[in-house]
């Protein structure tokens, strides 16, 4: 038996990570959030080059594929590789035939000139006509003026932010320092120290797993009164699992949640990017119904119908080789890692 429906959405991703895989062990083990993004990924993030992101986004954008997702709304840093480099992603994901929504993370991580190098790139992007927001990394690594600059260049190109917001309780004063900017088309990702009334406008995408994997908390977002979306954090982009991950989360919280409410969070990452409910995803099992599908593993897509053309068709990918996909990646992130 199989089930057809349009494609599903990863409303918060960073394609960057899937080269992370089996890195170097940092110097010292992490205590805390802020440790794990000095120790881990802002170390990670500044020693990518334009040839890394190009596969680590060809991988995710295939693994993606694999799992019936056909849309990524993907968040970007790469401070030694900027210019050009939301094209590399875009362009990566058009060959292996999915769609992404692009964003540079603009940071004063870097000092004023990566901040200003940042938005630049996503100025361009959109200026070129690219799929994308304007992404900023979090409040609590930006100077006040860097958000406002932000905000005016979403405003501009009529496009929302992508933000992490109260990720940790490092960025509690965040709901403060946006709430002037945010409207119904910014992206907050996490959320999970926002407060109830917080009154930030926008999409909170929850991303279950890679919360408890960097040990900041559940979220609980079935308090918000904004719409929530599901994302990963670059934990690939498998949303059934991913779903079902939320859905148990609820559940230990309020054990008289259903799976109602997380899959209505799985279904919302469509009114992100609205063309993928033209997409046709049919799957290996039927009914593709959330009491179903939380209890059932191994789902898998059988057909993937993106725009109207076959991009996935009897287990493999009709664009690309997925093994040379692999061997590339697996190549570049040999580099990365020696770097580290």
């Amino acid at each position: 038996m199989t089930a057809v429906t349009p494609g599903l959405v990863c409303a918060h991703h960073h394609l960057y990570s899937a080269l992370a895989r089996g890195m170097p062990r940092p110097p010292r083990t992490p205590r805390d959030f802020p440790e794990i993004l000095e120790l881990v990924w802002w170390r990670l993030d500044v020693a990518l080059d334009l040839e890394m992101i190009r596969w680590s986004a060809m991988l995710g954008a295939l693994e993606a594929l694999e799992q019936g997702t056909t849309a990524i709304v993907d968040h970007h840093e790469s401070p030694q590789a900027i210019e050009g480099s939301l094209t590399v992603i875009a362009e990566a994901c058009a060959e292996v035939g999915i769609r992404v929504v692009c964003a540079y993370g603009v940071t004063d991580r870097h000092g004023p000139d990566g901040a200003r190098r940042g938005l630049e790139e996503n100025r361009r992007f959109l200026a070129e006509g690219g799929r994308g927001m304007v992404g900023l990394h979090a409040a609590f690594t930006c100077e006040d003026s860097t958000l406002e600059q932000a905000a005016g260049l979403a405003a501009e190109f009529g496009v929302g932010v992508h933000i992490h917001v109260c990720e940790d309780r490092v960025d509690a004063d965040a709901p403060r320092r946006l709430a002037p900017f945010t409207d119904e088309r910014w992206v907050l990702a996490h959320g999970v120290h926002l407060p109830d009334d917080h009154a930030l406008a926008g999409t909170i995408v929850h991303n279950p797993r890679s919360n408890l994997n960097n040990g900041v908390g559940y979220a609980r977002p079935a308090r918000f009164s904004n719409p929530v979306a599901l994302g990963s954090d670059g934990i690939g982009a498998a949303m059934l699992d991913e779903f079902a991950f939320a859905y148990f989360c609820h559940r230990a919280d309020d054990v008289t949640a259903d799976p109602q409410t997380a899959w209505s969070w799985l279904e919302n990452g469509r009114n992100l990017v609205p063309e993928v409910l033209d997409d046709r995803v049919t799957w290996s099992y039927e009914p593709v119904d959330p009491w179903y599908v939380a209890y059932t593993p191994g789902i898998r897509p059988l057909r993937v119908e993106v725009g109207g053309e076959i991009v996935w068709d009897e287990g493999r990918p009709t664009r690309v080789d997925p093994d040379e996909i692999r061997a590339k990646a697996a190549e570049q992130a040999r580099r990365l890692h020696a770097r580290l």
